[in-house]
């Protein structure tokens, strides 16, 4: 072990340094706020938001040790050593607990079908482990929020994966949702996505992913700040690097840290400093780097667990088993070690080449500077995910072939859906995508002609101003096309960089995608909104000429947009840039 164990977390200082990825995401000051960009140094003049539930620190994730418990369990096959007893030690939970509207997406010719997995990371402190590691003794009873999330798809044919992390102050619209253990019910609100894991649990998080992405998410799956120590002991330590000597401490005027430090190099870090290095933003710079430095670990992890001989030693697999077992929390679907190894001998086949490691392109939110809202690049990556289509060049769109795969197979349990169910009712793709899902646009008017549209101009965008009268031309092939009640509201002045259909309450639902449906907007385009007070059409960016939602052009096999900072599994030679002040 380096220095120092887990710190708080505060704000850090300011500089302007380059760094790779982006460098807006968010991070978060002392009382636990996030912050996207820049800080002022200390004794500038920049503000600090004001502090948020009491003051609570240390918003980081722990999703890493997710994914390396699902590896043990499917390289080991330790589950059947101690089956009920290890089947006890898993928490279970409901799959979905807020409204989606997301498909499963159709089987390729083959039969066979993607897999999305979600990784949550609780700050969960309602246990002492997790208070001595995290910090935050008075927060015992505060929800847990959802620091680090994201999503790994594994292609129909389980040839490549995809992994998708999203920063966690990025402003999405999160839907209403139940909390499945007190039945509390909360409504939909947009708000940063790390709030969704306390509103309704990991349930909510999962339909919060399937309405922003359009992507049916199979299961999903948590792990706290002790998990992680756990699992990063029980593997034995991961290889991480840095390029320059670091120390994630705290500086003056800026409180908090995680303790890491390394000198520059390679070093296998395992329990608390693993802890470290994932919870380590202040040295790196910014949240999407902190997001690359935990995909660094990630494909570490990775590469290590292929190359270990676990099957020669029954006592540590047994350990390892115990270790990934008590750390997990997952969707009840996947709640048994059979179900687990199985989902886990699905993710083992995948060489880890062809393993793709991103996050969303991200622009700064127009409404708050300390948070995120998804860029234009991050629509493609939807659709890639969508499509079936690989984040690498290497193999076209996944499982679009043949089955020449006999790993790829779903287990007889039904790891890849509900009980091994076929999706007989998968009649629309993922994103029920309008055009791209065989929709056509249709003349027939809404159930209620007469029901109240608005229009609004949205297409300015970060490079191009707006497009004049847009807001009346839509407006106008809505009322043809038997809409009577649409009109247009030229005082929201909006900037949004795709086209959008919001409405404020279920009942809404339907007839908000009868008018997206008119159109031609994809489904996956249409929101609950608590921004609005009726069915609401913003025309964006993405929709600057024209009365027919323009067809957007499907993205080929490695057509990843140039700011996902995407990361090759198989690349052993990358380190973290250390930020400035953070060098000693």
């Amino acid at each position: 072990m380096t220095q120092g164990s887990v710190h708080e977390e505060g704000t850090r200082p300011e500089a302007g340094r380059p760094t790779r990825g982006r460098d807006t995401g968010g991070g978060r000051d002392e009382d636990g706020r996030g912050t996207s960009g820049r800080r002022e140094p200390p004794g500038g003049d920049g503000r600090r938001p004001a502090p948020r539930r009491g003051g609570r620190r240390h918003r980081a994730l722990r999703w890493a040790a997710t994914t390396l418990a699902v590896l043990i369990l499917g390289t080991s096959g330790a589950g059947y050593l101690y089956y009920e007893h290890l089947n006890g030690n898993l928490e279970k939970g409901e799959r979905s607990s807020g409204d989606s509207n997301a498909h499963r997406t159709e089987p390729n010719a083959a039969g066979q079908t993607p897999l999305n997995i979600l990784l949550i990371g609780s700050d969960s402190r309602a246990s002492d482990a997790n208070v001595a590691l995290g910090g935050g003794r008075n927060h015992r009873d505060s929800p847990p929020l959802g620091d680090v999330q994201m999503l790994i798809h594994l292609a129909a044919g389980r040839k490549s994966a995809a992994v998708v992390s999203i920063p966690r102050d990025t402003r999405v619209d999160i839907p209403a949702c139940k909390d499945p253990g007190t039945g509390e019910k909360f409504p939909a609100t947009n708000a940063i996505i790390n709030e969704s894991l306390a509103r309704g649990g990991p349930g909510c998080t999962l339909a919060t992913w399937e309405n922003l992405t359009g992507v049916y998410v199979d299961h999903w799956m948590t792990i706290d700040f002790a998990g992680v120590v756990s699992m990063a002991d029980a593997v034995g330590g991961v290889e991480v690097c840095v390029n320059q000597n670091v120390w994630d401490r705290p500086l003056p005027g800026v409180p908090g840290g995680s303790g890491l430090k390394l000198t520059a190099g390679s070093h296998k870090v395992q329990g608390e400093e693993a802890l470290q290095w994932l919870r380590t933003r202040h040295a790196w710079g910014s949240d999407p780097l902190r997001a690359r430095a935990q995909h660094m670990y990630m494909n570490s992890m990775v590469r290590t667990l292929k190359q270990q001989n676990v099957f020669a030693d029954t006592g540590r697999l047994m350990g390892l088993a115990e270790a990934a077992t008590k750390s997990l929390k997952v969707s009840e679907e996947i709640g048994t070690v059979k179900r687990l190894y199985d989902l886990g001998m699905q993710l083992k086949t995948v060489p880890t080449d062809r393993i793709t490691m991103t996050t969303i392109p991200t622009v700064q939110d127009d409404r708050d500077a300390n948070h995120l809202l998804p860029a234009a690049g991050a629509d493609t990556m939807w659709a890639m995910l969508r499509d079936d289509v690989a984040f690498d060049d290497e193999g076209g769109a996944n499982g679009k072939g043949s089955a020449n795969n006999e790993d790829s197979k779903d287990g007889e349990d039904g790891e890849d859906g509900e009980d091994g169910k076929d999706a007989g009712d998968r009649g629309e793709d993922a994103g029920g995508r309008g055009e791209d899902a065989g929709e056509q646009p249709t003349d027939e008017p809404a159930a209620d002609a007469d029901m109240d549209v608005v229009v609004q101009n949205a297409t300015r965008s970060a490079t191009l101003g707006p497009v004049t009268g847009r807001a009346g031309a839509v407006a106008g092939t809505l009322v043809k096309k038997g809409f009577t009640g649409t009109r247009t509201d030229a005082s929201a002045a909006r900037a949004e960089e795709r086209t959008t259909v919001r409405y404020p309450s279920d009942d809404l639902a339907g007839d908000a995608r009868r008018v997206a449906e008119a159109l031609g907007i994809p489904a996956s385009s249409v929101r609950r909104s608590t921004d609005v007070s009726g069915i609401t059409l913003a025309v964006g960016a993405d929709w600057r000429s024209g009365t027919s939602y323009p067809e957007q052009g499907t993205p080929g096999a490695g057509d990843l947009p140039d700011d996902s900072d995407a990361l090759n599994g198989s690349e052993t030679d990358t380190c973290m840039e250390v930020y400035q002040p953070y060098r000693w």
